[in-house]
């Protein structure tokens, strides 16, 4: 196998020790394993579904606040930085920083509330297994397997994406009957790294979409201080700078500040844990990959912040709650009717029973983009509504 990535790390992911694909095939002498993971997860119809999927705001309320998909390329570019600083596979935390969202219903957590309150009789619902769930059967591109086929490592990392998974969900649980992912230990140091670049990116893209948007504004910022004192520091030394280019500014310090404490508490973890391999790292019984002190106080208090002053808005509230009825009700719906399902999701639940149905519809409306379940709403509830023998 060629080797693709140079001066790893002995306790990185190498891939000439992958532990493999649920289907065997034949490796790639152009690419890696994780390369290639990362190019079936570019190019599978869910990843292109996140253009027009909701991060805080839907997509129709403007072309520059985030979506899912500028999200998960936000991420990615942190958790391949921190990798490549670290020495750890950037290949992999890539594909997994990719992947980590592809399980998102339409209208963001909104939606996902209201497809997990409407499951609840028929087992629930998880975005995280959901991901699994699209990467190992959902997607049918392949001619040998449904799924993705993914490394085992990727597979691992999106599983354990916030950590060990004790009680796992009804589709994850399934798929590791099959796949054994070790759901009880923590996953690699990459995945770690990706799961703290999410958390980096989404607290301070969502600081620039709320100023952007209306709901925040820099005097508020004064709740949180060490954030305070970067957009002072700015001002400082740029006063005329313009509230524009002073959020950006203070924003993209704030994202270096919490990349550097990150690379430099994993660094003073390594040595204080004595960690040799990946294998340590699983076993390790505790997150290898965390802020010190100071910098978890901050992000901690970001969180509370946004979650005060954005997350929970009137504005955001109103739009959440719309999307949460448009989800319920085409839920509701389609587990009445399912013979109006779109043919080939109709076919899955001939003969089924409520369960298997039920979830045979969620899969379906976990996978709409906004626009889509909008559209699909007035179709089936607007009686003057085109369908789709009127187009």
């Amino acid at each position: 196998m060629v080797q693709h990535v140079i001066n790893l790390a002995s306790y990185a992911c190498h891939q000439s020790a992958t532990r493999g694909r649920l289907y065997p095939e034949s490796e790639s002498k152009a690419r890696s394993p994780y390369q290639r993971d990362r190019d079936r997860i570019i190019h599978s119809t869910a990843f292109r579904r996140l253009e027009y999927k909701t991060q805080v705001f839907v997509n129709h309320e403007g072309d520059h606040y985030r979506t899912r998909l500028t999200h998960s390329l936000e991420v990615s570019q942190l958790a391949r930085s921190m990798c490549r600083s670290l020495g750890m596979n950037e290949d992999l935390a890539e594909a997994l920083a990719l992947a980590h969202d592809l399980g998102h219903t339409p209208f963001g957590h909104a939606g996902e509330d209201a497809l997990g309150e409407v499951m609840k009789p028929y087992g629930g619902f998880d975005h995280n297994a959901h991901t699994i769930k699209i990467l190992t059967s959902l997607e049918h591109r392949y001619a040998e397997f449904d799924g993705l086929n993914l490394t085992w490592e990727t597979l691992e990392g999106i599983a354990k994406h916030n950590g060990p998974v004790k009680k796992p969900p009804r589709e994850l649980s399934e798929y590791n009957t099959r796949h054994d992912l070790e759901l009880g230990s923590y996953a690699s140091g990459e995945a770690q790294v990706a799961s703290l670049a999410d958390d980096i990116a989404y607290n301070n893209h969502d600081i620039d979409d709320g100023l952007r948007a209306g709901l925040l504004s820099i005097p508020q910022l004064e709740e949180v201080e060490q954030v305070a004192k970067i957009f002072h520091e700015v001002q400082k030394k740029y006063p005329d700078i313009g509230e524009a280019r002073l959020t950006h500014e203070a924003i993209r310090r704030l994202i270096n500040r919490m990349v550097t404490d990150l690379i430099k508490q994993v660094r003073s973890n390594l040595k204080e844990y004595n960690i040799k391999t990946v294998d340590d790292i699983r076993a390790q019984g505790k997150p290898l990959v965390f802020f010190s002190e100071e910098m978890q106080a901050t992000n901690l208090a970001l969180k509370a912040f946004l979650m005060k002053n954005m997350y929970r808005h009137y504005k955001v509230n109103r739009m959440a709650s719309k999307a949460g009825r448009v989800v319920k009700d085409l839920f509701e719906f389609f587990l009445a009717e399912p013979e109006c399902l779109p043919d080939a999701w109709r076919n899955l639940t001939d003969g089924q029973g409520a369960h298997k149905t039920a979830a045979i519809v969620a899969d379906f409306i976990a996978g709409m983009t906004d626009r889509f379940a909008l559209d699909e709403y007035r179709r089936v509830f607007d009686v003057q509504a085109r369908s789709w023998l009127g187009r």
